[in-house]
């Protein structure tokens, strides 16, 4: 039989930085390792499968509106097959939504190793920390405290945006959390070395569901989405302006695709707009690939998460500064 094919799962909170620690990995993989991803997110937007197809991946694959943890639970199975089959790559690696528990996770991929034999198996389970809004987040989600606690490796991201002293802080929770867990601080855009969180061969739930005591624990619907549609073209300062109105302590996540016109100029590009608790990126797509990112007179295509019960109200303000349509 052939070796089977290491799975990586990566966990954290909305906008914790996974995808960009996926990213920043794969310029450090040897020549010719095919590595696929499979991306589970909130709303229909295929925002950060379009980041990753402009990389070195092998192939990426998104499921979309819910979590493969839970309501989305067998869609799992069928990517993962559907990638050995089409790819059989040297690492699967699945970014899980926000919200995601991993032990159910898990649970599902050691199934699958059961059914498959020696063709998939899970290797690690890796938890991305954003330090600059862990103890936010860590004090209304009961999700993102079981992500600190089930993990093989704790990745502290955006460690440069805070003090010292605060950084000890979110050590000090993690530690309360998980003390015998490594905790590895990301090193900005160069990320982490693939060495020291692929191989791990991880330990982490080798019983059964059934018999392991954590048939009782459900999954947290923490997050509310709302999309933003438009046909109106957006200047750059009006766009920041609105999303710096937003608050970061019900809103934390705003990503979607925006044809952003310059002061003072006809000419417009689509952009690909990456919000997370008041930080934000925008990155512009080549123009021929323009297509792929917007329907038919569309120029945004925003999904909006956060708290439940608030997200509605700040996605109304946001579509009023933006001139947007709010859907579901």
């Amino acid at each position: 039989m052939p070796d089977a094919i290491p799975i990586t799962v990566f966990t954290g909170f909305l906008g914790a930085g996974k995808t960009s620690v996926i990213l920043s990995l794969l310029p450090k993989l040897p020549p010719g390792y095919k590595a696929v991803l499979l991306k589970n997110e909130f709303g229909d937007l295929e925002v950060d499968s379009k980041l990753a197809n402009e990389s070195s991946l092998a192939g990426v694959s998104e499921i979309l509106n819910g979590c493969m943890c839970c309501v989305l639970v067998g869609q799992m199975q069928t990517a993962l097959l559907e990638i050995r089959d089409k790819y059989r790559p040297d690492r699967i690696l699945i970014e899980c939504s926000g919200s995601a528990f991993p032990a159910t996770l898990a649970f599902q991929i050691r199934e699958i190793e059961r059914q498959t034999g020696s063709d998939l198996k899970l290797d690690s389970i890796v938890t991305v920390i954003d330090a600059e809004n862990f103890i936010g987040y860590e004090d209304q989600s009961p999700t993102a405290r079981m992500q600190a606690s089930y993990t093989d490796i704790i990745l502290i991201n955006k460690w440069e945006h805070v003090s010292e002293r605060q950084l000890d802080e979110v050590i000090d929770h993690l530690n309360t959390l998980n003390d015998t867990t490594p905790k590895i601080k990301c090193q900005g855009r160069n990320g982490v070395d693939p060495a020291l969180i692929f191989g791990l061969q991880t330990q982490l739930f080798i019983k059964s569901l059934s018999t392991s005591g954590e048939t009782d624990v459900m999954h947290h619907d923490e997050v509310e989405t709302v999309t933003l549609y438009s046909g109106k073209e957006l200047e750059h300062k009006i766009l920041i302006k609105a999303l710096q109105a937003l608050s970061k302590e019900s809103i934390w996540r705003v990503k979607g695709f925006v044809r952003l016109r310059k002061e003072d100029s006809e000419a417009s590009t689509i952009h690909i707009l990456n919000w997370a608790f008041g930080r934000y990126e925008l990155s512009a797509v080549r123009s021929e690939n323009g297509s792929q990112y917007l329907g038919e007179g569309e120029v945004v295509r925003l999904t909006v998460m956060g708290e439940r019960g608030e997200v509605a109200r700040a996605a109304r303000g946001l579509a009023e500064e933006i001139g947007a349509s709010v859907g579901g």
